[in-house]
């Protein structure tokens, strides 16, 4: 069961929980839904379009939905290459957003957290995986580079998987990569996941990503 299910889905309810918090009914749940996907989008691309590097650097972004607010929370590893007036930026990304989802009619609140140890989140880890193999730097020096910048967090293990033609292979094959321990079956174990998709010369390839955090006792 834990190779087939996403660990957030499984987890739910013991110590994980959503990233979107709202209540909707039936008939505009679907309409929210959508809403959320574009907020996401948008924000990612505001963050991409200003980073100096062009790395977005967003671990996560959860969603709080009342009558009359909209708060929205972005987790954020490398806060320098987003912005230098924080205050500014926000206000901007503000603007922005208003201007693309005109149907929001609600007060909107966005704060953003500085992460502390970035290469500690599966995201950040399969955004730096992604540049490195579209810089053409060989498969098994990006993994090598990654597995050394995650050893000075503080993460239990990590489980790595790329499908597709790694190294620009005519054949396409999947790699597996674990370090530490990742126990999947285990519910009480905390495990962030990531999937990712990079677009490269040779084509698609996916990137899945398991961080055991830790386990509640």
């Amino acid at each position: 069961m834990g190779q087939k299910i996403n660990p957030l889905g499984f987890r739910l309810g013991t110590n994980q929980s959503h990233n979107s918090l709202w209540f909707a009914k039936k008939k505009m749940f679907s309409v929210s839904l959508k809403e959320d996907g574009k907020i996401r989008n948008c924000i990612n691309n505001y963050i991409k379009k200003k980073s100096s590097l062009g790395l977005k650097g967003v671990a996560r972004i959860i969603i709080y939905k009342q009558t009359n607010l909209i708060q929205i929370q972005i987790f954020i590893g490398f806060l320098k290459l987003f912005m230098e007036d924080l205050r500014f930026r926000i206000k901007e990304l503000k603007t922005d957003l208003k201007k693309q989802f005109y149907s929001i009619n609600r007060r909107l609140n966005i704060t953003i957290t500085r992460i502390e140890k970035p290469y500690g989140e599966p995201k950040i880890i399969a955004e730096y995986i992604s540049l490195q193999l579209k810089n053409r730097v060989s498969f098994k020096k990006a993994i090598k580079k990654t597995i050394e910048l995650t050893e000075q967090t503080d993460i239990k293990g990590i489980q790595v998987k790329i499908a597709g033609r790694i190294d620009g292979k005519e054949i396409a094959r999947v790699e597996w990569i674990r370090e530490g321990r990742v126990p999947l079956q285990t519910i009480r174990a905390k495990i962030n996941y990531c999937s990712y998709t990079i677009r490269t010369i040779y084509g698609a390839l996916g990137i899945k990503i398991w961080v055991y955090v830790g386990e509640d006792k």
